[in-house]
């Protein structure tokens, strides 16, 4: 989709992120393919490391790309108001009390983050509940949950873009306080509900196509949430032409900081790591906004929901592993944040032929 797309956008800020994204620098890819092919091993034996490290030095402008020394993970956390149509059996309230989890350190993603040193931010940017003002939370508070997508717009157009400057600030001050490199995370009870109706409008399959069992619902519930998906969409009949409308059509306000979050990442040309379905729904509206975005990004795991594959498909990304996840929080994207800077590592301390003294074949 060209740029000239976002003339619907009414944002400065989102205007602006969006002409800062620039193609990948084609001169540092090149020097990084001929440097991978003079270090110590068979040429392509790295396999998709290699040519993800080619493209971090084409996203850098420069090769070696700079060493991945900070990694920081955001997670935005929302509610959805068609959580009213059944299509989960857990409670509303478990999105806020999760929020208070991920603060107080106790939630996988916390853990996983310790393990490997991500710093973790959480940003309520629509949770249908007061939280706590002290604990590092980010209060980037657009509305107290969306609307329900079956009876009306999710969001208003003004109230979707709030929700992506929410997480084109988030990323800017991340960046500015040193990260280099971006991991996104999200909460929000019946997220998947409306990452699936996301996932369909962009990339015009069938609900029953891109829809998972989320949560772990039972095959009643997932039947019912295939038909809500379904309701919505033939209310409002969202075009991928117009990202802005997908979004406050069907999205939820995790989803459009987000999709945000991935264009500030962008736009500081700072690779940005996805997670689960939540993400790459995200990634989508980001996409049809800035396509040169998609360079970013990219794609830390494969989430089980079917959703996920066909999403990423779309973008044309790889998942770096393949585990059988679909907890989201940004569990994902932290366990492969090691595999992204290791593979721009290589490109620093591994020695060439003539250096080590290895002879070539």
């Amino acid at each position: 989709m060209p740029r000239g797309e976002v003339g619907s956008v009414t944002s400065e800020l989102i205007r602006s992120t969006i002409e800062q994204i620039m193609p990948l620098d084609q001169g540092s890819m090149e020097e990084a393919r001929h440097l991978h092919g003079r270090l110590t091993k068979p040429a392509g034996s790295l396999g998709e490391l290699e040519e993800l490290s080619i493209r971090l030095a084409g996203l850098a402008g420069e090769c070696p790309p700079p060493l991945l020394r900070k990694a920081s993970l955001a997670i935005f956390a929302g509610d959805h108001g068609v959580h009213a149509q059944g299509v989960t059996p857990w409670p509303q309230e478990v999105t806020a009390q999760m929020v208070a989890n991920f603060l107080h350190g106790g939630a996988a993603v916390n853990a996983f983050a310790h393990e490997v040193r991500v710093g973790v931010t959480v940003v309520d940017v629509g949770v249908n509940g007061d939280l706590p003002q002290d604990l590092g939370l980010v209060h980037a508070k657009v509305r107290r949950g969306t609307h329900d997508m079956t009876e009306t717009a999710a969001m208003t157009r003004g109230e979707a873009e709030a929700a992506i400057e929410a997480g084109i600030k988030v990323a800017q001050d991340l960046i500015e306080d040193g990260a280099d490199v971006l991991l996104t995370g999200d909460m929000g009870i019946t997220n998947t509900t409306a990452s699936a109706a996301l996932i369909s409008a962009f990339c015009g399959r069938e609900p029953g196509m891109v829809t998972g069992y989320g949560t772990g619902i039972d095959n009643a519930t997932h039947a019912r949430k295939i038909e809500v998906i379904k309701a919505a969409l033939a209310r409002h009949k969202p075009s991928k032409e117009d990202p802005i409308g997908v979004l406050s059509s069907v999205g939820g306000f995790e989803h459009a900081a987000l999709a945000g979050f991935i264009l500030g990442g962008a736009a500081h040309r700072v690779p940005v790591i996805l997670d689960g379905v939540i993400a790459v729904s995200s990634a989508l509206a980001a996409y049809a906004l800035a396509p040169e975005c998609r360079h970013a990004m990219i794609a830390g795991h494969r989430s089980v929901e079917p959703g996920a594959t066909i999403a990423l498909g779309k973008l044309d990304l790889a998942p770096l592993l393949e585990l059988g996840m679909r907890l989201g929080e940004g569990t994902g994207a932290v366990l492969a944040y090691p595999i992204v800077a290791a593979s721009v590592r290589v490109l620093h301390e591994m020695a060439t032929f003539d250096d080590a003294g290895v002879s070539e074949k």
